[in-house]
């Protein structure tokens, strides 16, 4: 277990699509080495309410036919197609507070705070923004999977939204859809100001 970094009552700690698709090695999207977060991720999300922060997660929930996978000319295989096994938050996560659910509407849902239509190009919010404003929250910790995807957008948007925000990585693996897209996303957050902090 990885040293814990400080949470307080103005910390969120926002976990990101810890779902069977991408953490179990039967999963349509498995991420590997993700079984192992989740010790990290849970200890982090006691350590939060016990402090009095709040914790949010997001979750893949889409429909089964999205210009987001392959089979309809997306970058991605078929994953979190909703109401499915794949999509369910993996029986061993503790899950202690609100789930923001995106892709819906077959978006790319990429970042926890907003949804793009593929086609279209528009970007809409999701309920992450209100639900952080509406506890005050001031610090914004993001985990979960993956690290290079959805939880790299998920804390470039919460440090554009001003948000001091951190990125433990023992709480986090990589995809690399493209080798090198670990080290290449690692060094965009720490220039845009993300406290990454390294695995020991």
């Amino acid at each position: 277990m990885q040293p814990i970094e400080d949470y307080d009552a103005r910390t969120a700690l926002v976990v990101v699509d810890v779902q069977n698709d991408f953490t179990d090695p039967a999963g349509g999207l498995a991420v590997d080495d993700a079984l192992a977060i989740l010790p990290e991720v849970n200890a982090r999300v006691a350590a939060c309410r016990e402090a009095g922060g709040l914790v949010v997660y997001t979750q893949d929930w889409h429909p089964e036919r999205t210009p987001h996978f392959a089979t309809d000319g997306g970058p991605w295989p078929v994953h979190c197609v909703r109401d499915t096994w794949g999509a369910a938050l993996h029986p061993d996560l503790v899950v202690d507070g609100p789930v923001v659910q995106k892709g819906v509407g077959g978006e790319d849902g990429y970042s926890g705070f907003s949804v793009r239509d593929p086609v279209r190009g528009d970007v809409t919010r999701t309920e992450l923004g209100a639900l952080l404003d509406a506890h005050g929250a001031e610090r914004v910790v993001v985990v979960g999977l993956a690290g290079d995807v959805c939880v790299a957008a998920t804390a470039e948007d919460a440090a554009a939204l001003a948000y001091r925000t951190v990125v433990p990585l023992a709480a986090t693996r990589m995809v690399e859809l493209h080798a090198g897209d670990g080290d290449r996303v690692i060094a965009r957050l720490q220039d845009a100001g993300i406290d990454v902090i390294p695995s020991a």
